[in-house]
């Protein structure tokens, strides 16, 4: 009797964190993902087919990757990001952007303040003292010292993208979140109001204080729990100005998308791409720096920032293998790609743009 209390107990608590802890977001209504194309069978899906399923040899040989360890897949020594003068005026003659390591962007356009991807936390993960760790004690800037955010773009709700502390720190100096369809609950939960809110399903296009944005198909898949896969919609974005067109990848697989975006909304000033924790094992839903190359080309692209690398460890390869594969695989077709460090403000329209190697002095 006393064990099948104790039981009983742990399956309550274990449920009761499942539900209570916030880190883990809300959930959003059937009735409302059912008006997209993109949910189908009770789940979002991708244009092509994508398969995900590892079978039990594929994982025995990932764990026993993982158990090999090896020096190169983190930097020799902590990383030191440049500051960032968050007091210098966004009014510049230039669009500006600053890298904050992974997928996370500040782009300055026209005197507007967005932010891509805001990740700060120290580790992607629900309980952050148990995930892999940033690979700086520092950011460029705290979230505390950012501007007036006039729009966080968020492209899907993994916990290296959408992270629960960050959000809460931004939310009362943002003014507007554009994410795709679900996204909203997990952002309700932790406070954001729901004015501040606009949620896309893909090729919608919202206008924005001179800015359209436009939610675009991307190939991967979502959740951030062991029960809630596929239940919110992944994206890119395109970001338009009067003068600028930028391109933010999200998380991806190669496919069709990238033409089709390429064709209806080209040519590109900037793309940032998806390069980092590849593997041929997740082949279908992260690019492999060769395909990041071959995008940039597909979408028009004028210049490029190749990112999803840089902050942690998520996969096996070495760290700095991304941005050394994409710039041999740009050369072949006289691809612009700019390498800035981490922290970083670049004119991205400028004549002259940042190609050194930065990461060497981190190497083993």
């Amino acid at each position: 009797m006393i064990f099948l209390v104790l039981l009983i107990a742990l399956a309550l608590a274990v449920y009761a964190f499942f539900q209570l802890y916030p880190s883990f977001g809300g959930k959003t209504p059937k009735i409302k993902k059912q008006k997209s194309a993109n949910f189908k069978n009770g789940k979002f899906v991708n244009q092509i087919p994508t398969s995900m399923d590892m079978n039990f040899a594929g994982i025995v040989s990932v764990l026993r990757d993982q158990l090999k360890g090896a020096p190169g897949r983190k930097p020799a020594r902590k990383l030191v990001p440049e500051r960032l003068e968050t007091t210098k005026s966004t009014k510049a003659e230039q669009p500006k952007i600053t890298w904050f390591g992974h997928s996370a962007f500040l782009v300055q356009i026209g005197g507007k303040n967005l932010l891509l991807d805001p990740m700060f936390g120290r580790s992607p993960s629900p309980i952050p003292s148990f995930g892999p760790q940033r690979f700086s004690d520092d950011l460029p800037a705290n979230p505390e010292e950012l501007p007036h955010i006039d729009a966080v773009l968020i492209s899907h709700d993994h916990y290296d993208h959408l992270d629960y502390e960050s959000i809460k720190k931004l939310s009362n100096k943002v003014t507007m979140f554009f994410v795709p369809l679900g996204l909203a609950a997990h952002l309700q939960k932790w406070g954001v109001k729901p004015e501040q809110i606009t949620e896309l399903d893909w090729w919608d296009e919202r206008d924005f204080e001179g800015f359209t944005f436009v939610c675009t198909p991307s190939r991967h898949f979502s959740g951030r729990t062991l029960t809630d896969r596929f239940a919110t919609l992944w994206c890119s974005w395109v970001i338009q100005s009067d003068t600028t067109k930028v391109f933010f990848s999200g998380d991806t697989g190669y496919g069709p998308h990238f033409k089709q975006i390429g064709k209806k909304y080209g040519p590109l000033d900037l793309t940032l791409l998806e390069c980092g924790q590849y593997d041929p094992r997740w082949s279908a839903i992260h690019m492999f720096p060769e395909q990041t190359a071959q995008a940039h080309k597909d979408l028009r692209g004028k210049r490029m920032i190749p990112m999803h690398w840089g902050a942690f460890v998520l996969s096996l390869h070495d760290w700095t293998d991304p941005v050394k594969r994409v710039l041999a695989a740009g050369k072949k077709d006289k691809a612009i790609i700019m390498t800035p460090k981490i922290g970083e403000t670049v004119a991205f329209t400028a004549k002259t743009y940042p190609t050194e190697p930065w990461w060497e002095e981190y190497e083993h």
